[in-house]
Formats: C-alpha cells, structure tokens, sequence
C-alpha cells in the first residue's frame, strides 16, 4: 500500500514538473513547431533613434514582417542621442545611432551598451538647385555656419540671403557633421542664425520651402525624384558623395551606423540587427544608398 502510495506521489510530482515546463515555452518570444522543424518569432520590440537610419528601418521592418508575420517592431526617430539614452533606460530595446556610444555618454555608461556596426552611410551638404552651386570647400562651408558668410553672392551664386538650417545637439547627423566638416569645432555652427530642425525629415521638409538654404542630411533623404529635382548635395572640397568616394574614404562625410543593445542582444532583437545585415535585406540597403560594411575599405 506505502510503495502504491509512493508510486502515486511520484507521477503527480512528473505532471506538475511537465506542466510547469509547458508554461515557461509559451512565454518566450521563440516558438518551436514540431511538424516543420521551424522555429517563429512573436513578441514586440521598439527601435529608437537615429534618424538618417529610419528610412533603412522602416524598409526592414516591412521585410522583416514578411518573413515573421507575428513579430512587431516599432520603429521611431527622435536622434541618436535619445536613442543611447533610452536603450541605456531600458525604454527601447535596441538605439540607433549615427555615432559611437561614447562620444554621447559617459564611459562607465556606454560600457553597458553592446555595439552593432551594421551599415556604412553618407551624408551631404544640400542646398537649392537653383543656386547653381556644384561645390563647396570645406573653408566655405565653415564661414557659412559661423555667419561669416551670409549671402550666395559670396560665393558665386546669385544675391540671395544664406538661411542656415541645423540641427539639435542630440543629433547624430549633426555630430557627424562637426567632426568631419567642422573638423571638431562645434563653436564654428552658429546657432544663433537661421531656424533647427529635430530630424533629416524636417530639414528635407524645411529645405523645399526655401531656396536660399543650407543644410546637411543624411544622404538617403536625397534618393527620391522629388528632392533630387529640387535639392542637390553640392561636393566637398570638389569630391561628390557617391558611393565609390564613401568605400573608399576620399569623400569624408560619412559614418558609420550602429544598433546598440543593453548587454547582447537576444530573441526579436537580435534576429532584427542580424537580418539588417542579411543577404535577404541587402537590396533594401542597396537602394536607399546604405553601404554594407564588407564594401567598406576604411573602417
């Protein structure tokens, strides 16, 4: 009768163990389905920050979904400093950022963060076609940001007041800007003149409305027949931002792009930064003007 007993506690404590098991499975963001040997992605993640990377997001995104039709990622701007600081919160799983970490946040901080350098991407000085301006030197594109130059005439173009358009100081395009063209002197931006804008969108949109114009953005902002019929992203010190320039590092207003993760990354997260650099999303790279960092000869 003891060792029935025993038998009976034994099996009630395997049902329970079992069951218990069962439960765990069900609550991860990776699913098993035992006909096809597939595993499925489901759950939600949020992506945040660098807007010269949210158009390459958002094509991603789309493809993404096609594959993992019961994964959802929220992608949103807002700039690669609030990107750093909300993945480093715990707010949004993975922050884009057109700089490294720590160039934004303390050392001790950016530690925290694990870095995922998935493109190479190009940015330009733009302004009005209208100009007629084909290239600045990067002298004169300093004397224009100072307000040392204050009209088009200056320059060669036609007697029009210079309207600076900036960008905020959390900006990645913007950081990038001073460390390449404003060779790390930020007091050469003056801010005081002209208006800012908070993201690539914005100036794009700012851009349009003003032919007298300048800024800088990130160049997949400048792939559509819209922008490139009204703006042109002049070259810098007579070399243009094409790609072959970008690869091979003559033309240097360029970064690189970078997803960071608190700590490494896992489930919907990291099946996310790995397909961002995947072969099934290369064409979404491609034709946003993105570069693959494998076609990058400077690193």
């Amino acid at each position: 009768m003891k060792k029935r007993t025993l038998k009976l506690i034994v099996s009630a404590l395997i049902v329970v163990m079992v069951g218990s098991m069962m439960v765990g499975c069900g609550n991860n963001t990776s699913t098993n389905d035992s006909k096809s040997g597939t595993s499925e992605l489901s759950g939600s993640i949020t992506v945040s920050g660098s807007s010269a990377l949210l158009p390459l997001m958002e094509k991603t995104v789309e493809s993404f979904n096609e594959k993992n039709p019961n994964a959802e990622i929220g992608a949103q701007a807002g700039g690669s400093g609030t990107g750093l600081t909300q993945v480093l919160g715990g707010t949004v799983d993975i922050g884009n950022s057109d700089v490294y970490a720590e160039e934004k946040l303390d050392a001790a901080k950016a530690k925290e963060l694990v870095d995922h350098k998935v493109v190479a991407q190009g940015f330009g000085v733009v302004v009005s076609k209208s100009l007629g301006l084909d290239n600045l030197t990067s002298a004169q594109i300093k004397d224009i940001f100072s307000g040392k130059i204050t009209n088009w005439k200056a320059i060669g173009g036609p007697n029009k007041e210079i309207l600076l358009i900036h960008r905020t100081a959390g900006s990645g395009t913007r950081a990038t800007f001073e460390k390449t063209i404003l060779g790390g002197d930020k007091s050469l931006e003056n801010d005081s003149l002209g208006i800012t804008q908070d993201s690539n969108g914005a100036v794009l949109s700012a851009m349009k409305e003003n032919d007298g114009a300048i800024s800088y953005l990130g160049l997949s902002y400048m792939n559509t027949k819209e922008a490139q019929d009204i703006l042109k992203a002049v070259k810098i010190d007579g070399v243009a931002s094409d790609k072959t320039n970008i690869t091979d590092g003559s033309y240097k207003f360029w970064s690189w792009g970078h997803m960071y993760t608190k700590g490494e990354a896992t489930g919907i997260a990291k099946s996310f930064i790995e397909f961002v650099t995947s072969k099934d999303n290369s064409s979404n790279v491609e034709s946003l003007g993105f570069i693959s960092g494998a076609e990058m000869k400077v690193k």
